[in-house]
């Protein structure tokens, strides 16, 4: 009886034994994931732009949303999601205050970047995109619009020393119609492209004097008239910002000068003066 027994032991498949060993662990591993789907953990992958994607492991609401856990994106920046204290904190020091949707920033939020820097506006696709006002560490202050994390539209940017620009922006740099107002009393309106003056525009100095006319690249190039504080007149062709080419300057007594002027200076009359 004792040999049946070791020959049954023997004839024992140790490939069926296993698949038995490797079928339980199997059902652990599964009640396990059950365990913790019925708990509210979860897994979740989202690919925010072709070269970028977000990554959620933890517990979600009942809307199905991140509530506690941790966010890894692609870019090698990570996150501690704690909705018990209505923040996100992220692995390079920023902090996030707002709701998710499929694990983007959406909506009205507030971040607070690790170097001092505080938005507080609209997200879009994780992204600052909407109204919002930006202030920064150094007290410089924009308030208007953004587009995916850039200063797009309509905007007031406050600088440090109390200057002032309301106009539009694209690409975070002035373009299109706008008024820079300097803290030393100068003032700007008209076109920007680029970041700088350029089209046609009216420059006024805290002293009175006043520039209508073209710029290019930041300097008065092309057409324009130059009135002094003291009633002098300059109309007619600038470069570099002085007159030259063809103008006529004019006198508070009337009297003119026609013609032609080189770094701002008369070279040559087409016509008398007369006074």
């Amino acid at each position: 009886m004792n040999r049946n027994a070791k020959r049954s032991r023997r004839k024992t498949n140790p490939v069926v034994a296993i698949l038995i060993i490797l079928l339980i662990a199997l059902l652990i591993v599964g009640a396990a994931i059950f365990a913790l789907y019925r708990s509210g953990y979860r897994y979740v992958k989202v690919r925010v732009s072709p070269d970028l994607y977000v990554k959620f492991l933890g517990k979600v609401d009942e809307s199905g949303e991140p509530y506690r856990g941790r966010l890894i994106y692609s870019n090698g920046i990570s996150a501690d999601v704690n909705l018990d204290r209505e923040e996100i904190s992220y692995s390079n020091g920023d902090i996030y205050s707002g709701p998710l949707d499929n694990l983007l920033k959406e909506g009205r939020g507030v971040m607070r970047f690790a170097n001092g820097d505080v938005y507080e506006g609209d997200f879009q696709g994780d992204m600052m995109t909407g109204e919002g006002t930006y202030t920064y560490v150094g007290g410089e202050v924009y308030e208007g619009s953004f587009r995916e994390g850039l200063k797009e539209g309509y905007g007031v940017y406050t600088f440090g020393d109390g200057s002032v620009y309301a106009g539009f922006f694209t690409n975070n740099l002035k373009d299109g119609e706008g008024e820079y107002r300097y803290a030393s009393g100068d003032s700007y309106i008209g076109s920007y492209q680029n970041g700088v003056k350029h089209g046609s525009g009216i420059y006024t100095w805290a002293n009175g004097d006043m520039y209508e006319g073209d710029f290019v690249n930041d300097v008065r190039v092309g057409k324009g008239v130059y009135t002094w504080a003291n009633g002098e007149r300059y109309e007619g062709d600038f470069q570099n910002n002085l007159p030259s080419g063809f103008g006529t300057y004019t006198w508070p007594s009337g009297r003119t000068y026609t013609g032609y002027f080189e770094n701002g200076v008369f070279v040559r009359a087409e016509t008398g003066g007369k006074g």
